[in-house]
């Protein structure tokens, strides 16, 4: 969740500063505290992907900062509650105070304990800037407004007893200009915490003060009477409200904790009898009615106020606190916007001013002058006269050329709808004629494929033919042959065999010819026996 990062950039920013050498740090180091931030996350192993992070063994902040936004803080579920998101940042600024802490302890003069110098610590980032440094485009410094300065300055010595001087601290705070944090703890204790008067546990009871107020969020504590819900009887607790909640326990060392009013912007808070000893009121809540008091009304106003405090700000993802700040530094830009218009304005006045003195003297100057030239007007007035006159001939005569171009525009701009007519005409011609082109050739492309078909089967079928013509001949010529043997066979028996009965040597002339299963030989078969029937035919006669 980017809110957290944003919340806690700066302690981090502190950290990586006192890990860098040369604006950046050794991916080794930074894998510790990542590592150390994502186990507070419930986070594991996110710092290995630092490894495969950029080519360089060594990031700057940019690219550390991008790095837990997208590898460690976007795993985190897009809306927390504002109790948690509040652990998160006290963990990690624990973490970032952990490495840092020796770099932030070290002064001549200590006043502050350590954790007094924490808690300072998270007020500074939670009012600070991350600013790029005007020395450097390239680094970034942690920096706080004089006004918010100041701020935490005012509530230290009202904690401690002490008079604020708001003029001694805006003289301070214009010639410092912006605070770093070394400057920032120096002047707290140079300044207001160097009286030896003050008791070491007044300033850890007036920065502990600071803290609660400023990032626990806490608007009000102290005691009052609640009515019990079983046993309705008033008892005393010590309570502690801040803008999502109201908390009771026993003491004011706020260890044991009785219970836990959930407020929003749906609770109300209202003025109930008393029974003269104790001033009575009622948080209404969504799910019950609770009943406290106070043993003055000046306490019952003040609490009644906090309440309907905590419950018109309880809404929103970020503390009560941030948004005030950032409701500071909108009034103070506007501040600003309103002190640099004003400054524009006066300046402005101030030129205007002189101009007009300096208008007023040309206009003195022009006077004479004008005096001068008011009689050429008055001989240049006859001459401009008929200037007129024959300005408004012309105008006349230009009237006249203006409704004959007027005609004529007319007349062009239907010549000029007709030839878009025809054009649009033609084109619808022309868009039919390529639309048979194309069918043409598509058709053409088609009696091409078929007449390559064709020519292919012409081919074919005149190959054909060259073999049955070749097959023909063989045939034939087997014929020629066949016949010749049967003739030369005919010729033989007729020589040689006796003359039998009728039809015996047919039979036997036909038994000694061979067969086969051919065509060929079985017609050659046919005329040898119808050779030899007439033989015999011609021999009985």
């Amino acid at each position: 969740m980017s809110a957290v990062l944003k919340n806690v950039t700066n302690c981090i920013w502190h950290a990586f500063e006192s890990l860098q050498n040369n604006e950046v740090v050794h991916k080794s180091k930074l894998k510790v505290l990542t590592a150390n931030i994502g186990t507070l996350l419930d986070l594991y192993g996110v710092e290995k992907g630092l490894d495969h992070f950029r080519s360089s063994q060594e990031l700057t902040f940019d690219e550390f900062r991008y790095y837990l936004q997208h590898e460690v803080f976007s795993s985190l579920p897009k809306t927390v509650t504002l109790p948690v998101a509040r652990e998160f940042e006290k963990k990690i600024s624990e973490v970032c105070w952990f490495v840092c802490r020796k770099n932030l302890l070290t002064r001549d003069k200590p006043i502050f304990n350590d954790d007094s110098v924490f808690k300072l610590f998270r007020i500074f980032c939670l009012l600070a800037d991350l600013v790029q440094d005007a020395d450097d485009a390239n680094r970034y410094v942690v920096v706080l407004q004089p006004s918010e300065a100041g701020l935490v300055a005012e509530q230290l010595v009202h904690c401690l007893g002490l008079r604020w001087d708001a003029a001694d601290w805006e003289a301070l705070g214009s010639s410092i200009g912006h605070f770093k944090w070394a400057a920032f703890l120096a002047v707290l204790e140079a300044k207001y915490c160097c009286d030896q008067q003050l008791h070491s546990e007044a300033l850890v009871e007036a920065v502990a003060e600071i803290y609660d107020v400023l990032i626990e969020d806490i608007i009000k504590k102290g005691y009052l009477f609640k009515r019990g819900y079983l046993l309705p009887t008033m008892r005393e607790y010590w309570c502690v409200l801040q803008p999502c909640a109201l908390t009771y326990y026993k003491s004011s060392s706020q260890k044991d904790q009785c219970g836990r009013i959930n407020i929003d912007e749906y609770c109300s808070v209202e003025a109930a009898v008393g029974d003269g000893k104790i001033q009575k009121f009622q948080l209404i809540t969504p799910e019950r009615t609770f009943e406290f008091g106070t043993q003055d009304h000046k306490s019952r106003l003040q609490w009644v106020s906090a309440l309907r405090q905590a419950a018109a700000v309880s809404g929103g993802a970020e503390g009560y606190q941030r948004r005030a700040r950032a409701g500071r530094r909108g009034a103070g830009a506007r501040r600003e916007q309103e002190v640099r218009e004003t400054r524009a304005r006066l300046q402005h006045e101030v030129r205007a001013r002189l101009a007009a003195e300096a208008q007023a003297q040309e206009l003195a100057e022009l006077a004479q002058q004008d005096n001068k030239k008011l009689e050429e007007l008055k001989h240049a007035q006859t001459e401009l006269e008929r200037l007129l006159q024959e300005e408004t001939q012309a105008k006349r005569d230009e009237e006249i050329v203006r409704a004959l171009q007027a005609r004529v525009l007319a007349e062009e701009w239907e010549r000029r709808e007709e030839l878009e007519r025809l054009q649009e005409e033609q084109n619808r011609m022309l868009e039919e004629e390529r639309l048979k082109r194309k069918q043409f050739e598509l058709l053409q492309a088609e009696k091409e494929a078929q007449y390559r078909e064709a020519e292919r089967r012409l081919k074919e079928l005149e190959q054909e033919k060259q073999k049955l013509d070749s097959e023909l001949r063989a045939a034939q010529e087997k014929i020629q042959k066949t016949e010749h043997n049967a003739n030369a066979l005919h010729v033989q028996l007729r020589d040689l065999t006796p003359v039998l009965r009728n039809g015996e040597r047919a039979r036997r002339a036909i038994s000694f010819v061979p067969t086969t299963k051919s065509s060929s030989d079985t017609l050659i078969d046919v005329r040898a026996i119808r050779h030899l029937k007439v033989l015999d035919d011609n021999e009985n006669l």
